[in-house]
């Protein structure tokens, strides 16, 4: 099975891509689903969450409070770096496992989606990777609308990731994202169906 790992900063256009490649048949390991999905009420990391951030980041349901362990971790690298070591690895195994069930099924090939492939390594896990691109102003603009937040907060999540530079180093293909969504719907279905026939 080949693997298409997809990544980008946020905001680039990641989900209108695995979107458009769902809708074709592609199976799709979302690391930020699965991040959600480990980060909801009776999620696997939330007692290493607990233990390291402590009980100011949960509600009194024992929810995670999101926008207060986010303002923990973007206003401090270690703070991140420490978040990171935590989820990290739990979602490189329910990665494997979801690119594992796929594979058995007969699927051809897959798409994993992550935003921070490079950085977590998991782009060891691909046999491709595709690089969203869209100049970071443009960036900073979408995200701060898409999620509510300043452009100064949303700034401070781009520079949370490794910059496109990086990124580009490891790509095989470049999806810019600068135009029309359905532009770029068309060039990710064009290189999906190179990767498919």
């Amino acid at each position: 099975m080949i693997v298409i790992g997809l990544t980008g900063g946020i905001a680039t256009g990641k989900t209108t891509v695995t979107d458009s490649l769902a809708a074709l048949g592609a199976p799709i390991a979302d690391a930020d689903e699965i991040s959600r999905a480990l980060t909801s009420p009776g999620g696997a990391a939330l007692p290493l969450i607990r233990q390291r951030f402590g009980e100011e980041v949960f509600d009194e349901h024992n929810a995670l409070i999101r926008p207060k362990l986010a303002a923990i971790v973007f206003s401090n690298p270690s703070e991140r770096s420490a978040l990171e070591e935590i989820l990290h690895p739990i979602i490189i195994t329910y990665t494997k496992e979801m690119l594992e069930s796929f594979q058995s099924t007969g699927a051809h090939a897959a798409v994993l989606s992550a935003p921070l492939l490079i950085e977590s390594s998991m782009h060891t896990l691909s046999d491709e990777v595709w690089v969203m691109y869209i100049p970071r102003e443009e960036q900073i603009r979408r995200a701060a609308k898409r999620d509510g937040l300043t452009e100064r907060q949303a700034a401070a999540r781009l520079d949370s990731q490794s910059p496109f530079s990086l990124k580009a180093r490891y790509a095989d293909v470049i999806i810019p994202a600068t135009g029309p969504m359905e532009r770029t719907r068309e060039m990710a279905v064009r290189q999906w169906e190179r990767i498919t026939r």
